[in-house]
């Protein structure tokens, strides 16, 4: 279950957090930034498992992820589900149903997370005394276009093994940018919802995973992952992994 924190003074906000490099425009002036500190009145604590928000649900804010992490999923009227992301610290989620209004995924916690809450109708009154912040608003919408687009690219045109390759080194990159290991993580997504991600069976994600491991690509130890050979698998992925 949700449980909402009211910020007070004492608080981190967004002009002393360790992670406003990743959220806030570079190079925004602090005076700007402390007036996002007016958005940010409360973060929301997940527990894992749990629904930051839900498909079809009305979008009234945008979340910063400050603490663990969040996949986001779509669903049909089947029951069908399709895995579209893997959220880190520092990242945004909810950009989608800041566009349409409507949340368009599910967005469901992979482990004990956290995350800052910036409401639309606010961001919006911010926006137009920031001109800063709009612009970084559209870098996030366009971020969001690009990953739906390597996603679709990943399942049209790259093999399975290409696939689990770039997964990986798009995994290091990121954790690596906010000061992580590169080559040592854990992975807090299942293989199931790694398969599902790239459009692979539960099957060949475990199978590839093995063979990487016999290749010495990799060392597996349950969810925890460590890249041995970072130039063998740049090659293998044929991709930028960006």
């Amino acid at each position: 279950m949700q449980k909402r924190i009211s910020l007070t003074p004492d608080s981190t906000r967004c002009s002393t957090c360790m992670l406003n490099s990743f959220c806030l425009p570079i190079g925004m002036p602090p005076t700007q930034v402390q007036k996002l500190d007016e958005v940010v009145q409360e973060r929301i604590r997940l527990r894992k498992g749990d629904a930051l928000f839900r498909q079809g649900e009305e979008a009234r804010a945008i979340y910063g992820i400050r603490s663990g992490s969040v996949k986001t999923q779509v669903e049909d009227a089947r029951g069908q589900v399709q895995v579209t992301g893997f959220l880190l610290p520092g990242e945004i989620v909810g950009m989608d149903g800041y566009l349409n209004n409507t949340q368009v995924t599910h967005a469901l916690a992979l482990e004990d997370s956290e995350v800052c809450v910036a409401r639309i109708e606010d961001m919006e009154r911010i926006t137009r005394l920031v001109p800063e912040l709009r612009q970084q608003l559209r870098r996030l919408t366009n971020e969001e276009f690009k990953r739906t687009h390597q996603l679709v690219r990943s399942l049209g045109l790259l093999t399975a093994e290409q696939r689990v390759a770039a997964f990986l080194l798009n995994m290091s990159q990121r954790l690596a940018a906010l000061g992580y290991s590169s080559t040592e993580f854990v992975l807090r997504m299942s293989r199931e919802e790694i398969g599902n991600y790239l459009g692979l069976t539960l099957e060949t994600v475990s199978r590839l995973f093995s063979r990487f491991a016999r290749e010495n690509l990799i060392r597996v130890q349950q969810r925890r992952v460590q890249l041995l050979d970072l130039p063998a698998l740049r090659e293998l992925s044929g991709t930028d992994c960006g």
